[in-house]
């Protein structure tokens, strides 16, 4: 067992071994917690100051946790649909450009694995978008390349619900995985060079994505199912494709996701959510009484540093250390786990797998190297492409009539 001095050498090392090797966070939901909470008027909700209470993500303390690069959600509910969530999706763009301008000292816009890299020797932190739910392109590869043009640089196929042409992960069986224009829609995204992002999606779906992409994919927040059975995770096999595709797996913090005994307790919250005639992904402060009172009659499993270690190690058997990251799905989540509350935690999880004996170039490897390699990898793949095919206007009636 670690002495209390043991421990805080551990956590001295992370914090030197961040300041070199900073977190690459595959997915945080800050927009749509803006969007919640105060419909994107930064005036009242200044990032610039401590949000502690209200947020899980600041600059103060997103520079505390060392964090170094940040794909911002530009998520929309899944139960939006059409245009509404292709307009939806631009205001989401649009708040992460509001940004982007207001602290031009501490974020700088990244495009490219080459901006991330700049960014991180100006001392800013790298900021990039991720689509989360292919519903955001309202079956449209135009409109897929107009997110791209905007700044996107990956998108999750499905959110929480199936689309026309991809099968979600939490629905019933739809098209059986990816259709024929999914397909099309991973084979557009590796030529423009937009990453295929598996968190969210169905076993079927992710195999099917595995087998069409030519660029490497990730999965922006997503453990373990070995560890914990639940469909959202990775399941070992697909985590086994990882080295041949060159992809990358981001281990997310959410409690429900990485601790089995928070499973079934999470369905009995989200049920009391609706029973109160909120979303279950709720964090308004309204939405948090009525989480905190059913709290409070259920204590509630809690997750820990060590709980998200734990998938680390199998992920890394499994896998490999070349195809491992961090997603840690802050703002996008009720509950975090202790030592993991918010942005400020990454050293606590650093340490913890310090303590575990990974080595510094394991560790440089997760926070940084691995997902800024994807990235470079998808844009190398992309040039490629491009030199011999254009644009695809494949359309959803035509790929999928049957």
């Amino acid at each position: 067992m670690d002495t209390p001095t043991s421990a805080a050498d551990h956590l001295r090392r992370a914090r030197e071994l961040l300041a070199a090797h900073p977190v690459v966070d595959g997915h945080n939901d800050l927009p749509w917690a803006l969007r919640e909470h105060v419909r994107y008027d930064l005036d009242r909700m200044d990032i610039a100051a401590d949000q502690k209470g209200r947020l899980h993500t600041d600059i103060p303390r997103l520079r505390s946790g060392g964090v170094g690069a940040q794909f911002w959600s530009v998520y929309v509910r899944s139960t939006m649909a059409g245009d509404a969530a292709v307009s939806a999706t631009l205001e989401q763009i649009d708040v992460v450009d509001q940004l982007l301008e207001r602290y031009p000292a501490d974020l700088a816009r990244a495009l490219s694995a080459e901006d991330m890299e700049i960014a991180r020797d100006e001392g800013r932190i790298a900021s990039l978008m991720g689509a989360e739910g292919g519903h955001s392109i309202n079956n449209s590869l135009a409109t897929l390349r107009a997110l791209y043009a905007l700044g996107v640089r990956y998108m999750t196929l499905t959110h929480n619900d199936n689309i026309a042409w991809a099968d979600s992960a939490t629905d019933e069986p739809g098209v059986g995985g990816l259709s024929a224009f999914g397909h099309e829609v991973v084979r557009e995204m590796n030529r423009i060079g937009m990453l295929v992002d598996l968190s969210h999606v169905a076993e079927t779906t992710m195999r099917h994505a595995l087998a069409t992409s030519v660029a490497p994919v990730i999965f922006s927040h997503s453990s373990s199912r070995a560890v914990c059975d639940h469909p959202r995770n990775i399941p070992d096999d697909v985590l086994a494709l990882l080295p041949a595709n060159g992809g990358v797996a981001m281990a997310t913090f959410v409690p429900k996701f990485i601790l089995p005994a928070a499973v079934e307790w999470t369905r009995e919250a989200e049920e009391n959510m609706r029973a109160h005639g909120l979303h279950h992904l709720d964090t308004t402060p309204q939405a948090m009484k009525v989480h905190e009172a059913f709290e409070v009659a259920h204590p509630r499993p809690t997750a820990t540093a060590a709980t998200v270690a734990d998938h680390l190690d199998h992920m890394r058997e499994v896998a490999g250390i070349d195809h491992l990251g961090i997603g840690g799905d802050f703002d996008g989540t009720a509950f975090t786990p202790a030592g993991l509350e918010d942005v400020a935690g990454y050293p606590n999880l650093i340490a913890e797998l310090l303590h575990r004996g990974w080595s510094d170039a394991d560790l440089a490897k997760l926070t940084w190297q691995n997902a800024v390699r994807a990235l470079r990898a998808a844009e190398d793949t992309a040039c490629d492409l491009q030199s011999g095919r254009g644009p695809s206007n494949a359309t959803i009636d035509e790929l999928d009539a049957v």
